[in-house]
């Protein structure tokens, strides 16, 4: 059996004697339990030392999570010769009544509308030679009557009434005589942006000099010129989807006037026909086509150029098409390496997927902040345990899925309840075929590890 203490133990200096075990006791249940996973839950699986008070007292603890996110990384998970991108994403928990705290009305991807419930915004290291992404920081998003107005504010407002009176008493529409020109670079962040800039600096400087990293992959929704200046801050490239429709036109290379404003924007760019000058990559599979091209475009909302790369995927019978623009700030990123950074995004889906499956992100009944903020990061954090534990079995046994890690624990659970009532422990051999049997119920993949004595 994979010993879960002695993983544990590189967060001893980190939290007290105390809290460490009960967060042994905690996980080991996680491992071993089925159903919802709740704190009455937790207990019913803890076993001795693991009562329900004891389970109430550790999620009331205050934890350092970003430390004991990132030690754990650095002590189990960090591979010397690995390169890392950063990632980041909100995962939304639907929620009924009205006393959680940070309780309000988030977009579901899932669902495709807004629910009420709680959202939590995480970053993760996505390796890429592993393809797997680890989580180490999450926050709850708590939105601020202010971000809220602001939200509001965004909206166009209807055109107020035109004055009454003579025309010369009204005033000159148009540009106020004198006005300077935005600096862009200068723009005031979102709430939701500043957020997010506070927790990639944080990590920044908690991992500065242990992993070296470039790129912020971002979804769509970062797709524009404030979440490009957040990242250029924090001394990054990033990396993000834009909408299918947007405005960008190639840059300008004809000849310049003497005087004046030099010019930058040429032709606009169309999507159905775009010039072959800028094809990389053209494959078929089936009746669909794929055209990927790359080029140097400029958006009027951008500041600077972007490095974008366009996937064109076409019927071959019907002729019907669509079309992703990908585009990062990093002018000199190859097409193939933008494309593979920006799919590589979607590991933290599967943490998520994983979190709300297995580990209870989705089930807990928490509602005080305290509560609430152990709860996700634990479910966070059993991620990235379950997954140094996997790269133990795997060896063995390469499909070995959470799952059936889940089925081997309680499979010991099992074993080591019912030797309590035997009147005399049997002998290795022996034990060592009766735990491979219980340890093979519920299991998904017929293969299991070598047969270990619980």
């Amino acid at each position: 059996m994979p010993d879960i203490v002695a993983l544990l133990q590189c967060l001893q200096p980190f939290v007290t004697v105390t809290t460490l075990r009960q967060m042994n006791k905690v996980t080991v249940a996680l491992l071993a339990m089925s159903g919802r996973v709740t704190m009455l839950g937790i207990s019913r699986w803890a076993g001795v030392g693991g009562s329900y008070r004891t389970v109430q007292r550790f999620f009331y603890t205050a934890l350092p999570w970003a430390t004991l996110f990132w030690v754990f990384f650095h002590q189990h998970l960090h591979r010397a010769g690995d390169s890392y991108i950063l990632a980041g994403d909100e995962v939304v928990i639907s929620k009924a009544g009205k006393q959680t705290y940070g309780l309000d009305r988030f977009f579901a991807g899932l669902q495709s509308r807004v629910i009420p419930g709680l959202a939590f915004f995480t970053l993760a290291l996505v390796s890429t030679q592993r393809r797997r992404a680890y989580p180490v920081r999450s926050e709850q998003v708590v939105r601020s009557e202010a971000e809220k107005a602001a939200g509001s504010a965004s909206k166009p407002a209807k055109p107020a009434a035109k004055p009454a009176g003579p025309p010369a008493a009204r005033s000159k529409g148009g540009r106020p005589k004198g006005s300077p020109n935005k600096v862009r670079s200068d723009a005031t962040l979102s709430p939701e942006l500043q957020r997010i800039q506070a927790m990639v600096e944080a990590l920044l400087q908690r991992i500065a000099g242990c992993i070296p990293l470039t790129y912020l992959v971002l979804d769509g929704h970062f797709g524009n010129h404030l979440a490009l200046l957040m990242v250029q801050r924090c001394g990054l490239h990033l990396i993000s989807k834009l909408r299918c429709d947007a405005a960008l036109y190639l840059l300008y290379e004809g000849p310049q006037k003497k005087r004046g404003q030099r010019r930058k924007y040429g032709d606009k760019l169309d999507y159905r026909h775009l010039p072959d000058t800028c094809l990389k990559a053209t494959t078929t599979a089936g009746q669909i086509e794929t055209r990927t091209y790359q080029m140097r475009c400029v958006h009027k909302e951008f500041s600077q150029p972007l490095n974008v790369v366009i996937i064109v995927k076409t019927h071959l019978q019907t002729q019907a098409s669509a079309h992703i623009i990908l585009f990062s700030s990093d002018m000199d990123l190859a097409y193939d390496r933008l494309i593979d950074n920006y799919s590589l995004r979607f590991q933290i889906e599967f943490n998520f997927r994983d979190a709300k499956q297995h580990w209870g992100l989705e089930d807990f009944m928490n509602i005080t902040p305290t509560a609430v903020t152990n709860a996700a990061n634990l479910a966070l954090f059993m991620v990235n345990l379950s997954q140094r534990v996997l790269e133990d079995l795997r060896p063995d046994a390469p499909e070995f899925s959470v799952l059936d890690l889940k089925a081997l624990f309680r499979g010991a659970k099992y074993v080591a309840e019912t030797i309590k009532l035997l009147p005399q422990k049997p002998e290795p051999v022996v034990l060592t075929r009766i735990f491979s049997r219980l340890a093979a119920v519920g299991r998904i993949h017929s293969r299991q590890p070598a047969p270990t004595s619980p």
